[in-house]
Formats: C-alpha cells, sequence, structure tokens
C-alpha cells in the first residue's frame, strides 16, 4: 500500500484496513508457525502497512489538535 493511497483512504477506512491488516498478520504468523506460510517477506509489508495507516491517523490527530487549538 503506498503512502498516496493511505492519505485518500477517510478516517473509517483507516480503521478497517488497521483492523483487516491486524487479521492478515495473525493468520501469517499462524501460517509460519505450522510451515505452511509461501511468502515470509508478507509478515514484513504487512507490518510496514499497517504502521503506515497508525502514522497517518496520528498524523491527522496532531492536525486536528492544531487547528482546534488555533481557532480558540
Amino acid at each position: 500500500m503506498k503512502t498516496e493511497e493511505v492519505r485518500n483512504l477517510s478516517d473509517t477506512e483507516l480503521a478497517g484496513k488497521v483492523k483487516d491488516l491486524r487479521t492478515e498478520l495473525f493468520n501469517l504468523r499462524f501460517q509460519l508457525a505450522t510451515g505452511q506460510l509461501d511468502n515470509p517477506q508478507r509478515i514484513k509489508a504487512v507490518k510496514r502497512d499497517i504502521a503506515r495507516l497508525h502514522t497517518e491517523i496520528r498524523s491527522r490527530e496532531i492536525a486536528a489538535a492544531r487547528t482546534a487549538s488555533a481557532a480558540s
């Protein structure tokens, strides 16, 4: 998932994506433990996608706080 794609998502879509990716990460770890994982690099990619989503969520929180404090 590219950064530009993440920026174009709404807040609810971001939360949904995080939930989906965490489920996928759980399943990948389960496959790794049972020896059924085909692509171990996918774990790293999913972790990075989760981090990108959390970064965007946090940057939106900071921007909202700055806007609120500037308006007061």
